[in-house]
């Protein structure tokens, strides 16, 4: 469906139309929207996927999508969903965190998935054992002293030193260089 005329279309309309509303949403989430409505529109009327295009309207779409992202935005506003707390910059498991990618990208021989998985994954349990002393899931799986934060951090601190070079974009491309790696936007 994607490689059809009709469907790249769709999109450009849906996204000129959302441009008017002052809207901006990333083209794969308009083509993702599209997809999905264009096949509930084919199964639920029973039709083949190319005659549901008739009942396409990007007005329509837009005005959806817009409404969708406004009430988002609303709900999100409140309560700080999707707004992950960003530890401070001088943190020293961040800063390890961030010391692993240029080592992740030798490792790998510069398969960047494998580098990004490996920092979510890492990234993930850093902030899952920051946060085991609250989670009452966790009892029982740190013994009975808990985790001392301030000793993981004092550690870490040991094995990587100078933590604030990784917070300095320049520092870090640097690294990444000198792994043999270089991060150029096409």
């Amino acid at each position: 469906m994607r490689n059809t005329k009709a469907f790249k279309e769709a999109v450009a309309q849906t996204l000129a139309e959302l441009a008017h509303r002052g809207v901006t949403l990333a083209p794969a989430t308009v083509a993702d929207a599209i997809e999905q409505q264009i096949t509930t529109v084919s199964e639920r009327l029973r039709i083949q996927v190319r005659s549901s295009w008739r009942y396409f309207d990007a007005s329509a779409t837009a005005d959806r999508l817009a409404r969708s992202l406004s009430s988002f935005e609303e709900s999100s506003s409140e309560k700080d969903v999707g707004q992950a707390p960003m530890p401070p910059v001088d943190n020293p498991e961040l800063a390890l965190v961030l010391a692993g990618v240029p080592d992740s990208l030798a490792q790998t021989g510069g398969d960047l998935y494998a580098a990004m998985i490996n920092v979510a994954v890492n990234a993930w349990m850093a902030g899952h054992i920051h946060g085991e002393d609250g989670c009452t899931g966790c009892d029982g799986s740190r013994g009975p002293a808990g985790h001392d934060w301030e000793a993981r951090m004092r550690t870490i601190t040991e094995m990587q030193p100078n933590i604030a070079k990784w917070f300095d974009r320049d520092e870090w491309t640097t690294a990444v260089n000198d792994a043999g790696f270089t991060v150029t936007r096409r």
